[in-house]
């Protein structure tokens, strides 16, 4: 038992009575099972009430990650609030990896799944699209062991908590691999939007970043896997951008990125945009992000960008990141390929709350959907239509939750799900 305290940034101050550690699973079941309202806190990187709880939070961050090989099956299965840089240490020592890595590797691995936090790449899905199998406490306080067989399982991944607490999460891994990291500066605006779909798919992995002034992006991270033996040389230009010569930061004063100039290394030291033994991002930040059908990407593009003077006084940087099409319910990816606009604004309040709303308006044409885990203000009635599946959702939460232990008030604000 601890103070709550705020969220990594600082921004969020959580309203829970208190935070309890259980030192084991059945400790767990019968914390639930006692509690009026409970929920899961992971590694606090949600910029809202998400995580929040008119009751008990319980934190699992802190247990061991105890990951199990399953090298027939290629699966590991790992403790959930492990977080995915010390996950991907693990595999790569022991010549595996996963698909891809979001750009904070500091974050657990049940909370980045259960909010479809997600990396970069047009092949590639969101981190919770590797996700075979989950173990979890129910609002009946029983454990629940649930693989890609069970028919609703596309329901129970991306959860947002409204299901139970995880304590166990699955992965599918692959052989491992290496990366090089190339930073390219200046990139048109006007290439772009005209050439969005080919600068996206020209790597693994590519990361778009733009402050909205002026007539070029500020920089462009292409990171390619590698072959055995294959260094992937990459050209001086890439779309009209020039080769960086310097490494290039997204933090003010900070040196905490990954490394770049084509450098290889393995995905688990690449895929990241930041390291590990790092401050995470800024740290003194807000974050806002909106999902829209990366077919759109021009249009939605040039909706946001048109508010570009209302928006850089405010922002330290726009990432533009890309995402698979899946089949998870509550994935913003759910059902059609998409591009993630992603705002890392200055810790500026005020200034947030004016903008947001004239963002989501400038993307409503476009049905964006909003990061579950960042600053937004669109509310159920704006959200179920975006979600075909979300009645079914909500049916599955009544029958693993039917005494409300799990809800909070965004479930009830966003989702529509009764206190």
């Amino acid at each position: 038992m601890g103070d709550v305290g705020t969220n990594w940034a600082g921004n969020y101050e959580f309203c829970a009575a208190e935070v309890r550690t259980p030192e084991s699973v059945e400790q767990l079941q019968e914390l639930v099972s006692a509690s009026p309202r409970i929920r899961a806190l992971g590694t606090r990187h949600s910029f809202n009430d998400l995580a929040d709880s008119a009751g008990t939070l319980v934190s699992l961050v802190d247990r061991e990650p105890e990951p199990r090989l399953d090298t027939e099956r290629m699966t590991v299965s790992v403790a959930a609030g492990t977080r995915y840089g010390v996950l991907a240490s693990w595999l790569n020592a022991r010549g595996f990896a996963l698909h891809n890595m979001g750009s904070l590797p500091h974050i657990s691995v049940a909370g980045a799944v259960a909010t479809g936090t997600h990396g970069s790449g047009n092949a590639l899905g969101s981190l919770a699209t590797a996700v075979s199998g989950l173990q979890v406490v129910t609002g009946a306080g029983h454990l629940l062991e649930v693989d890609r067989s069970h028919p609703q399982f596309a329901g129970m991944v991306v959860s947002l908590g409204a299901l139970g607490i995880v304590t166990r999460v699955t992965l599918d891994i692959q052989s491992t691999f290496d990366v090089r990291q190339d930073v390219y500066t200046d990139l048109p605006w006007d290439v772009a939007l005209a050439e969005f779909e080919a600068i996206t798919s020209s790597a693994y992995s590519v990361s778009l970043f733009t402050d909205w002034r002026g007539d070029t992006l500020q920089s462009a991270w292409f990171k390619t896997r590698l072959g055995t033996g294959d260094s992937g040389s990459m050209p001086s230009t890439m779309f009209g951008a020039l080769a960086a010569t310097t490494e290039t930061s997204l933090a003010e004063g900070e040196n905490n990125t990954t490394v770049q100039g084509g450098i290889p290394g393995p995905w688990s030291e690449r895929l990241p945009h930041f390291r590990l033994d790092s401050t995470p991002s800024n740290g003194d930040e807000i974050q806002t992000e909106y999902f829209v059908d990366r077919r759109t990407a021009p249009d939605a593009l040039a909706a946001v960008r048109a508010l570009g003077e209302s928006i850089t006084p405010h922002l330290l940087i726009t990432e533009l990141r890309t995402a698979a099409e899946d089949d998870l319910w509550l994935s913003p990816a759910n059902g059609r390929p998409s591009l993630a606009i992603h705002f890392t604004w200055k810790n500026e309040p005020d200034a947030v709350a004016r903008l947001v709303p004239q963002i989501q308006a400038a993307l409503a044409p476009f049905d964006a959907r909003p990061h579950w885990g960042k600053c937004n203000t669109m509310t159920a009635t704006d959200i179920e239509p975006l979600y075909p599946k979300l009645p079914e959702f909500a049916a599955l939460a009544e029958r693993m939750d039917p005494e409300h232990r799990f809800r909070n008030a965004y479930l009830q604000r966003v989702l529509g799900l009764a206190d």
